[in-house]
């Protein structure tokens, strides 16, 4: 009876840890495939945690280029902004400009009608030399004031190179040919605005303009000589010389 009981014990006791053992097997590798699982989760998260921290990252770098771009379009909206008010400034004053040049215009228009009409009063009233060519360039500049093509600007400049011209007349010494009122080719020899004299183109007739009688005149034979040589000189045919070229008193003038 006691064998029979310490059987059994034995018997239970290998069971219970038979039991046992198959119980902390399933526990076991209940546990391993829950560390597995724990472990497949974790490589998860921390893929979606590397791929959150790249997203991040590009997101930070786009962000800090729209801050520079937007840093860079403010310095140039800055810029055009200083442009745009420099140009509002600048077509102001040309506004204003124009409005000063319509006015100039109308004061000087009728400024240059009276210089053109007294331009050609000296002409006709100056000793007679290079007519033709000076009552031309009047007649050109009342031309040019009625040209509606050339700005006023242009007109005045233009009229003030004609007068320019005519004070240039009276510095300077100028032989030419040219005719007498009968038509008389003659040699005029002109000193500025001082002295008009001619000869014939043979050397045997000497005359001048006579101021006073405001007509051509003829001179002595005695002033032949020296007529001629002052011809030669204005016209570089001679080296400059000293001449004496007489200015006869118009009751002598025969």
């Amino acid at each position: 009876m006691r064998n029979t009981l310490v059987k059994t014990a034995i018997l239970l006791m290998l069971g219970a840890v038979f039991m046992v053992s198959t119980v902390s097997a399933q526990v076991l590798q209940s546990t391993i495939g829950t560390q597995n699982n724990i472990n497949n989760a974790s490589e998860a998260s921390q893929d979606r945690i590397d791929s959150v921290a790249d997203e991040t990252e590009d997101i930070l770098n786009q962000f800090r280029q729209v801050v520079s771009e937007t840093d860079s379009l403010k310095v140039y909206n800055a810029q055009l902004q200083r442009l745009v008010n420099n140009q509002r400034t600048e077509l102001a004053s040309i506004n204003e400009q124009l409005a000063q040049l319509e006015s100039t215009d109308r004061a000087i228009t009728p400024l240059m009608i009276d210089m053109v009409d007294t331009l050609e009063q000296i002409v006709e009233r100056d000793v007679p030399f290079l007519l033709d060519d000076r009552r031309s360039r009047v007649a050109d500049m009342r031309i040019l004031l009625d040209d509606p093509n050339v700005t006023v600007s242009e007109k005045y400049r233009r009229i003030l190179e004609v007068y320019q011209g005519e004070i240039d007349y009276g510095r300077t010494t100028f032989a030419y040919e040219g005719n007498l009122p009968d038509n008389t080719k003659v040699t005029f020899l002109r000193l500025g605005r001082t002295l008009l004299l001619y000869q014939s183109l043979d050397g045997q007739t000497t005359g001048w303009w006579d101021p006073q009688t405001r007509q051509f005149d003829t001179v002595g034979s005695e002033y032949r000589l020296a007529v001629k040589d002052g011809i030669a000189i204005a016209q570089n045919r001679r080296a400059p010389d000293l001449v004496l070229l007489p200015v006869p008193a118009p009751s002598s003038a025969r």
